[in-house]
């Protein structure tokens, strides 16, 4: 688990925000939790190295990829930005629609 936590965690830091995967929901499961748990200890260490609050929250974002990675939740492969869809969201075609009334 040490091993994919911190390959995670020196991949995610250098990637830009734009570019990091959307994580998906963790399904519920009776051993999931426990997974979910497992790092805590081991982000103490890097916590307390961190400078700045961008470092620290690319860390947390490194321990949720690898905690995606050990249950076995499909990750995209591009990034987030490549994923945006260009078509216009429910709730604009609402009020768009109430104002053409």
């Amino acid at each position: 688990m040490r091993s994919i936590l911190e390959e995670s965690m020196l991949e995610t830091r250098s990637m830009p925000l734009e570019n990091r995967p959307r994580l998906p929901r963790i399904p519920l499961s009776k051993r999931n939790p426990a997974v979910v748990r497992a790092p805590n200890p081991m982000l103490v260490t890097y916590f307390e190295a961190s400078r700045d609050l961008c470092e620290t929250g690319s860390i947390l974002f490194g321990a949720a990829l690898a905690v995606c990675r050990i249950i076995g939740a499909k990750l995209p492969m591009a990034g987030r930005a490549t994923q945006q869809s260009s078509a216009i969201p429910a709730w604009i075609k609402r009020i768009e629609d109430r104002i053409a009334n």
